[in-house]
């Protein structure tokens, strides 16, 4: 690779994990870097105002300022649409790229395509998030035919908090969900430090773990025509050779 690559990541406000964590993923790669673009988001729930946070006309804008760094893709790095419905980011993708001609992808939008590829239908769900968010994520996923298994949520709703649960109970959560049966786990949060437990876990576990940093990551590589195999030690899914060419 020698052309410079700028991976564009729309970040929630609280957020303080995908940043540093985007950024070791490609350390080793000098001629990628990520930049970041934050819009308001401090709470994961269901009520109105929390939905509003999510309002395409703010993450538009972000898109926008971003688009001014000249990256060669944006990806919302967040699990919205999870909840939501993968319509939600699908239209967005549209929106941004119509907006700055730059092509766009979501955390939630390479989990979907990720398991396509691999044929995974049974997941293990791994999240901090409330019972009601939970559900709905169980539920919009079956409707992708993405069966949760198994899942593991820690109650939590304010966005930062999110970073505060540490790598141990993340790891007891991954844990669980194997041990009640699985074809891979999903860490859904991309505020959680799940990303960093992946390799290692799944020499013990024998299956794949998939983090939302990860996956955005690993989906912006694939859109500026980057191989993801150069990046090693964050687990299985930059080494898979089925996920390593854009379709």
């Amino acid at each position: 690779m020698n052309a410079r690559l700028r991976l564009g990541m729309l970040t929630p406000s609280s957020n303080t994990v995908l940043e540093p964590v985007s950024t070791a993923m490609v350390a080793e790669l000098p001629s990628v870097s990520v930049h970041f673009g934050r819009f308001r988001v401090t709470e994961i729930a269901l009520s109105e105002q929390a939905l509003k946070q999510f309002d395409d006309t703010e993450i538009l804008r972000a898109a926008e300022l971003l688009a001014d760094a000249k990256v060669d893709v944006i990806a919302w790095n967040g699990t919205s649409a999870s909840w939501l419905g993968f319509d939600r980011d699908e239209r967005l993708c549209q929106r941004i790229t119509a907006a700055t001609g730059i092509a766009a992808c979501t955390s939630v939008l390479a989990f979907r395509e990720i398991f396509e590829r691999t044929g995974v239908k049974r997941i293990g769900l791994v999240t901090p998030y409330t019972d009601d968010v939970q559900a709905k994520i169980v539920t919009n996923w079956k409707s992708a035919e993405i069966i949760c298994s198994a899942e593991r949520h820690t109650g939590l709703r304010d966005n930062f908090s999110f970073a505060e649960v540490s790598e141990h109970t993340i790891s007891e959560m991954i844990r669980s969900v194997e041990r009640e049966g699985c074809e891979a786990v999903a860490i859904v949060c991309t505020n959680m430090r799940g990303a960093p437990l992946a390799q290692a876990l799944e020499a013990k576990l024998g299956i794949p773990i998939y983090d939302s940093i990860a996956t955005a990551v690993w989906k912006s590589l694939l859109l500026t025509g980057a191989d993801p195999r150069q990046i090693n030690g964050w687990g299985s899914l930059f080494q898979d050779a089925r996920l390593s060419v854009q379709t």
